[in-house]
């Protein structure tokens, strides 16, 4: 009886190797797996909100074919404020995107510093109503 364990336990003996590999196997992916979602997840709250810089070459474009300029300058208030105030105001308001978005784009009052208040010229992109484009001169105003 004795013979027939040992004999038992030696056939079965590839089959645990192999069972013992494919665990040791699968806990190195485990951990593999395990350590990108950890560096993911630190890359995402490390990330800005803004997700990806905005492309300032195209805002510039955007901008300057709107006429904001005359209006705006990156440093300077003129008859509207400059898009660092502007940045600053809303630096870390998790509504700024979607305020600034919503105000460019709809029409709303603006008021001037002399008080009197005029409709916002809309923000007319190519091909018309282009929500990526408005979007990226957003971010561009933004991280000024």
């Amino acid at each position: 009886m004795g013979k027939i364990v040992v004999s038992m336990a030696m056939l079965c003996a590839p089959q645990m190797v192999q069972v013992v590999i494919k665990v040791i196997k699968m806990k190195q992916a485990i951990r593999t797996a395990l350590t990108l979602v950890t560096a993911s997840t630190a890359l995402l709250m490390f990330a800005p909100a803004s997700h990806a810089a905005a492309d300032a070459e195209a805002a510039k474009a955007l901008a300057r074919q709107n006429k904001c300029l005359n209006c705006h300058s990156v440093d300077k208030d003129k008859d509207g404020p400059s898009y660092k105030s502007v940045a600053a105001k809303y630096k870390g308001k998790a509504t700024a995107e979607t305020r600034l978005i919503e105000h460019i784009t709809s029409g709303e009052k603006a008021k001037f510093p002399d008080g009197h208040e005029e409709e916002h010229k809309i923000v007319k992109t190519t091909p018309p109503k282009d929500m990526a484009q408005v979007k990226n001169l957003v971010q561009w105003i933004l991280e000024q």
